[in-house]
């Protein structure tokens, strides 16, 4: 005779979920039915990391089923009438290894969500298609795992969303063109993937903070961005052609960096009017020079930091980086005499790193005995002269040498 069916022989996960959604139990909940499905499988899909010290993190410790009020006792849960607005997944404590598992598509049941946030850990496999259903979202922050595939298409269906960063995985494909035109974008982090193609010819979505860096972008830059702009990264690409006229208009705009691609052309004259505190060009193939003294030359502060090295950037030093605090313009070849300007900021410290080595300059023209701060870096070596006393050290890539050869030199009339 068979024996009567017994709860004992469901699995735990269902026979949990059967007790709670019981009429009697689930009036005691103060939260949705479908948010508590879709937590209880959200559950079942990450592990705690262990951590270093062996003792297991415990982020789901309080996610106990049984309790009254969820919203209440969840961590990493905000809710609003019933309904969880707010998922942060893992602590962000940085002892915390994080979280292990994968994104469950039963996400997208938590219809009122408006923050997904998941915390540095070991998550893998794909971002789920189904968070277009997720109408009210307005921030994803799903970075420092291991996330693979491409970013989805679906992303670009969410008419709310503010931010987006997926920085730090494996993602690869190219960028979904709708992501950039979406109405309420303002930050859109996708650096160190494994992304491909180029940057969406459209960039019309309001944003202030672009960060696309480390990736395996190809082709020019968009013909325009949105004046809105205040952070771009695009360095560590592939991208080629001329920066021209891009970053005219781009008032606000206090960061640029285009470095370690292969941009080449004129070094555009408009980028030196404008109030950079960082402006990274650095190992492209930029040509032209720096342009002379501005009426208007900008202000560089504190944290300042220019790097135009490893181009092929011509002509006599001018004197408005001069205030710049970190300033690398080695390995180019920039010929004459270092302005009066450079060697006085360096010499009281406002310019804490000045490196000119490998270019053609010709004289540095510090007083005999001048001391440089502690704080200061300055590096002359392989020009067209030798370096002062007590202002030979450099970095070891700098290599041995202290001046170039003479022969080397008589292009500039130097010989």
């Amino acid at each position: 005779m068979a024996k009567p069916h017994s709860h004992s022989s469901l699995p735990l996960s269902l026979l949990l979920l059967s007790l709670l959604l019981t009429p009697s139990v689930q009036q005691t909940h103060k939260i949705s039915t479908v948010d508590l499905r879709a937590l209880i499988a959200i559950k079942n899909s990450f592990t705690d990391v262990p951590s270093r010290r062996g003792s297991p993190a415990a982020f789901f410790s309080t996610w106990n089923f049984s309790a009254p009020d969820p919203c209440s006792t969840f961590t990493g849960l905000t809710c609003a009438s019933g309904r969880v607005t707010t998922l942060t997944l893992g602590t962000g404590l940085s002892d915390s290894p994080g979280l292990a598992g994968s994104l469950p598509p039963s996400i997208a049941d938590l219809t009122e969500l408006t923050q997904l946030i998941l915390f540095p850990g070991i998550v893998t496999g794909p971002i789920p298609f189904q968070l277009d259903r997720l109408a009210s979202l307005r921030v994803i922050s799903l970075t420092n795992n291991r996330l693979t595939g491409p970013i989805p298409q679906s992303l670009s269906l969410l008419p709310n969303l503010h931010t987006l960063d997926l920085s730090y995985n494996r993602l690869a494909g190219p960028i979904p063109p709708g992501l950039t035109r979406l109405p309420k974008l303002k930050v859109l982090i996708l650096a160190s993937n494994s992304l491909s193609g180029e940057v969406p010819y459209d960039v019309s979505s309001q944003l202030l903070h672009l960060d696309l860096k480390r990736n395996g972008l190809t082709g020019p830059l968009p013909p325009s961005l949105p004046t809105t702009l205040r952070y771009v990264s695009l360095s560590e690409n592939d991208m080629s052609g001329p920066i021209g006229s891009v970053f005219d208009s781009l008032a606000d705009l206090v960061h640029l960096d285009l470095g370690s691609n292969r941009f080449g052309g004129p070094l555009p004259q408009t980028l030196f009017r404008m109030n950079l505190q960082s402006l990274l060009l650095q190992r492209n193939n930029l040509s032209g020079w720096v342009p002379p003294a501005l009426s208007q030359p900008p202000s560089y502060g504190e944290g300042s930091i220019v790097d135009l090295s490893h181009n092929v950037i011509t002509g006599e030093l001018s004197p408005i980086l001069a205030g710049v605090e970190s300033l690398y313009l080695n390995n180019n070849r920039l010929i004459g005499t270092v302005p009066r300007a450079y060697v006085k900021s360096v010499c009281v410290g406002i310019t804490k790193t000045l490196y000119l080595q490998h270019n053609y300059i010709s004289r540095f023209a510090v007083e005999p005995g001048s001391m440089l701060p502690d704080t200061v870096s300055l590096c002359l070596s392989y020009n067209c002269m030798v370096p002062p006393v007590g202002m030979e050290a450099c970095p070891a890539n700098a290599g041995t040498d202290l001046s170039r050869p003479a022969s080397q030199c008589s292009v500039f009339n130097y010989g």
